[in-house]
């Protein structure tokens, strides 16, 4: 299978990864209102475990969509989706390192992490627009942590409008055959 193809049926399926950033929206919004009326610590927990949803409750909003909800069995793009995924967790684990010394600094550092993360998909489904998702987070990440403080404890909020406001125009860009990044 050619490159092309296999980004091609990862648009297709995943139409354009929306559901992923949809559903990372809302996780990172309850995180931050944990963060902002409840328990730092919890709020960490929250956007940790709540992760590792993100998969499954993605395919549960593409399966409810109606169509195909994964790739078939053997596609070439399946590996490359599974280890962009796994560094999202273990990077988080430096980000609570850093939150349980300084919690301001949790959404911020995840930020980062998570934006990079992004980074990857860019080939896993040709589009650039990821380019411009990953850029969005490592940036507000980034401004958070070096240059604006006043802007750690609300990042997270700002990181979940971000990821709310980018679902529609990855839907979009995902049914455009011609948003390819090869």
């Amino acid at each position: 299978m050619e490159l092309a193809q296999a980004q091609a049926d990862v648009r297709r399926i995943y139409r354009g990864g929306f559901s992923g950033s949809l559903v990372s929206s809302v996780i990172w919004f309850a995180a931050s209102a944990v963060f902002q009326w409840g328990s730092q610590p919890a709020a960490m927990a929250v956007l940790f475990f709540g992760g590792m949803l993100i998969f499954p409750l993605s395919t549960l909003v593409l399966k409810i969509m109606g169509g195909p909800a994964a790739l078939p069995k053997g596609h070439p793009s399946i590996a490359l989706a599974m280890q962009s995924a796994f560094t999202v967790p273990l990077g988080l684990l430096v980000a609570i390192t850093l939150g349980t010394i300084e919690p301001s600094l949790f959404f911020a550092a995840s930020l980062i992490i998570v934006g990079a993360h992004y980074l990857t998909f860019i080939s896993l489904y040709g589009m650039r627009l990821f380019g411009v998702l990953a850029g969005a987070l490592v940036a507000i990440g980034s401004l958070a942590l070096f240059v604006l403080p006043g802007l750690r404890d609300f990042s997270g909020w700002v990181g979940a409008t971000v990821l709310l406001a980018s679902a529609l125009p990855l839907y979009l860009s995902g049914r455009e055959p011609t948003r390819i990044a090869n």
